[in-house]
């Protein structure tokens, strides 16, 4: 077992997972709450990655941030060093590909509350902040618990996006998912047996867990 690549997954997976939070929450909040007739259009941009391909993200990710774009240049010129082939670009990628896997359940999430709750709160006085982090985040506790372990589990799992932007360098970019994919490739198939069994096996104890609390929620009520 890779353990290196495995201490390194876990740590893009809840980094990426807890980046997307502070996003997807104000986002999924503004697409409920708003009014503009352009928020269909946000909505639309942020499931983009469910039907883009992975490599094609990918490679678009590693053009942009590659010393060939403007936006290339001057992040390189800011740290040193490209993001295309780093661990912190890998974060960049996860981020954009795992997006709507934070989005959408908070969407379905803060669109379950009441609409008459929230139109109480803005009566008193709540702005939108508030309305956020007073009413929609407590009673959609489910959906943000969904939201971080979904977004952390497709960053486990995701390879297209690392492969194309991060290549396979020990110790920077090197997931579980290439270390699995170089297994096979080189017919090991008693290691990846082993790889294979430790994110499966990570997959069904995060979701059991989840599916758990919501039981026990359930009953209670």
């Amino acid at each position: 077992m890779d353990w290196q690549a495995f201490y390194l997954t876990l740590r893009l997976a809840g980094l990426t997972a807890a980046i997307l939070l502070v996003i997807a929450i104000p986002l999924a909040a503004l697409i409920v709450l708003g009014r503009s007739r352009w928020l269909a259009g946000l909505e639309a941009l942020a499931a983009l990655p469910l039907v883009l391909p992975p490599t094609v993200l990918g490679f678009f990710l590693l053009v942009l941030l590659g010393p060939r774009t403007a936006f290339g240049r001057v992040v390189t010129g800011m740290l040193g060093h490209p993001l295309a082939f780093s661990f912190f670009g890998l974060v960049v990628g996860s981020v954009i590909y795992s997006l709507p896997f934070a989005v959408q359940p908070l969407v379905a999430g803060f669109a379950a509350v009441d609409p008459a709750l929230v139109d109480s709160a803005r009566l008193l006085g709540a702005g939108p902040a508030r309305v956020v982090r007073t009413l929609l985040v407590p009673l959609a506790r489910r959906s943000l618990v969904a939201a971080a372990v979904l977004s952390f589990l497709h960053t486990v799992g995701e390879f297209g996006v690392v492969l194309m932007l991060g290549g396979d360098i020990p110790g920077a970019t090197r997931t579980l998912s290439i270390v699995l994919y170089n297994q096979v490739e080189n017919f090991d198939y008693a290691a990846a047996d082993r790889t294979a069994a430790l994110l499966l096996g990570l997959s069904v104890l995060a979701l059991v867990a989840v599916y758990s609390t919501s039981t026990r929620r359930v009953r209670r009520a």
